[in-house]
């Protein structure tokens, strides 16, 4: 790839990033949410009470902005947290009824969102985009080792012979 194309690549990529998170600040702040907490409340809807860490995981975020977060929703009425019954040091994150209220109202949000960021797409591209942005994200995971090189298998080796392995 050249660097036009990556640059044309890269530059999309993070205007859509911005103005999506700047869209959906906007539709969640009337709900008195801030962008990172309708996913957590959402999680919870999906998945049911779980332990803080393991929401941590299951949203991609680090343990602090969990807690964070967690601790706002408590305080707003929309989730508790109570010790784990085998780890007291652990917390249950758990749905409270204004909270799965709160998350329904997110949901008609969300699909609002969602048809307002494709709009003008061909179904088709719609269908796939789920797919694709999957394997973007994935492609720069930071959580995943690295090749130094920045590619998955790095650049071709080459044998004593000049050929490509």
């Amino acid at each position: 790839m050249d660097f036009k194309q990556a640059d044309a690549l890269n530059q999309a990529i993070r205007l859509l990033s911005l103005r999506h998170r700047a869209r959906a600040a906007a539709l969640l702040a009337p709900l008195g949410l801030h962008p990172g907490q309708e996913t957590l409340l959402l999680e919870l809807a999906r998945s049911g009470s779980m332990i803080q860490a393991q929401l941590s995981e299951a949203l991609g975020c680090e343990p602090p902005s969990v807690t964070l977060m967690t601790q706002k929703l408590e305080a707003s009425g929309h989730i508790r947290r109570e010790p784990a019954p085998s780890d007291k040091r652990a917390s249950i994150v758990e749905l409270t009824d204004t909270g799965k209220a709160l998350a329904d109202q997110v949901k008609q949000l969300w699909r609002a969102l969602a048809e307002e960021t494709v709009t003008g797409l061909p179904a088709q591209t719609v269908a796939e985009l789920p797919r694709l942005l999957k394997t973007l994200t994935d492609n720069v995971d930071t959580r995943r080792p690295r090749h130094p090189f920045g590619r998955r298998h790095g650049p071709v080796a080459k044998s004593r012979r000049g050929r490509a392995r």
